[in-house]
């Protein structure tokens, strides 16, 4: 069973964030960042592993600069997770799939 990934921008990121319970893993990154690229199949291998507990979504920073200004995203890529309407932890850089899933916890 494959595990949906959200794709987040201007126009659906609040109306998206809305209707999630749980923690949610927001992905900022960028079509030509290499790092981001390397993270792919982690945040694919992780999506397999926490199922439902948990979402995880990706914004282009290309295609919604607002956003990544909203949150004060400087390097790429950079994980937010969100709860409850705000960000409670913040990763930058690449890391492995063990680290963003301590993050959700």
């Amino acid at each position: 069973m494959s595990v949906e990934i959200k794709k987040l921008g201007d126009a659906n990121f609040e109306q998206e964030l809305s209707q999630v319970t749980g923690p949610v893993l927001i992905d900022f990154w960028a079509e030509w960042c290499g790092p981001c690229k390397q993270m792919n199949p982690v945040l694919d291998q992780l999506a397999e592993e926490i199922g439902d507990t948990a979402t995880i979504a990706k914004v282009n920073v290309d295609e919604s600069p607002s956003l990544a200004g909203k949150f004060g995203v400087q390097s790429l890529p950079t994980f937010l997770v969100y709860k409850d309407g705000e960000v409670v932890k913040r990763h930058s850089g690449v890391t492995n799939k063990d680290a963003l899933k301590a993050l959700l916890a």
